[in-house]
């Protein structure tokens, strides 16, 4: 498997589903409930996932797909498997807030292997191959340094569709009296590449979306960034285990020990 030309593929369907969202978000959305818990739905998801969709398995017919709307496409015992999100951020758009991104993910017997993030508005794209670093727009290498903070840290925060507000509650709790900003983005591969470029200090997960965590996930590492479970031990990177297993906390090496404490009393 040729990990370079699956980025290049990868890259151009990404880039192709963001001109598709950036043109279409300036009509109507087509938006409708999703699930039981105020989620939506648009008919950009929709058509971006399809794109997505024809683009990976044309160049794939072998692999396996599971998308955010259509779920599992193809054998689910396959040997490749990518994950796709065709619009991560979709309540952003349907309040009219440009905070969303397209991700793909190819996973070799559940690994995490490549991970692609494009964000329409500015036409910007990050992409990491395991054990060949992260790419920012224009080929740059993303190594974000470490910044010591005064005042707390700058962090990200995501939980599963899931999960209730009581059970996060702890948690998030000790976060927001111990940082001095914690963000909610409603698009978690954002808060991954913003990680990754080093505009906040750590990011933190309660059992994560499995389609959206890898992606991302693989391109902080990539960049230098550490990635903890909660109790500190090492991050379980394969894609089939329990929700718990998408709980992280994430940040800078020299980071990771202040943002541990952090979370540890919760």
């Amino acid at each position: 498997m040729d990990l370079e030309h699956a980025r290049h593929v990868a890259v151009q369907a990404a880039e192709a589903a963001g001109r598709l969202l950036r043109e279409g978000g300036r009509g109507a959305l087509g938006t409708r409930p999703k699930g039981a818990n105020g989620d939506v739905v648009t008919d950009l998801d929709l058509a971006s996932e399809k794109l997505l969709l024809e683009r990976i398995l044309t160049a794939f017919p072998g692999h396996s797909v599971i998308a955010e709307e259509s779920g599992l496409v193809g054998a689910a015992s396959g040997e490749w498997m990518w994950l796709i999100d065709p619009l991560d951020g979709t309540n952003n758009v349907a309040i009219g807030l440009p905070a969303y991104v397209v991700g793909l993910a190819l996973c070799h017997h559940g690994l995490p292997v490549l991970g692609v993030v494009h964000e329409p508005v500015p036409a910007h794209t990050w992409s990491a191959v395991r054990g060949s670093g992260s790419l920012g727009p224009s080929g740059v290498r993303l190594a974000p340094p470490y910044r010591p903070w005064r005042h707390g840290p700058v962090v990200a925060w995501t939980q599963g569709h899931g999960v209730s507000r009581a059970a996060a509650h702890p948690l998030k709790m000790r976060l927001d009296l111990g940082a001095r900003r914690v963000l909610q983005l409603w698009a978690p591969l954002l808060s991954w590449v913003m990680l990754a470029r080093g505009d906040i200090d750590g990011f933190v997960g309660y059992c994560a979306e499995a389609v959206d965590l890898p992606a991302g996930a693989l391109l902080a590492h990539e960049a230098g960034i550490e990635i903890r479970a909660l109790d500190g031990g090492p991050f379980p990177w394969g894609v089939d285990g329990p929700p718990e297993d998408r709980s992280f906390v994430a940040g800078h090496p020299e980071a990771i020990p202040a943002l541990m404490e952090l979370v540890r009393s919760a």
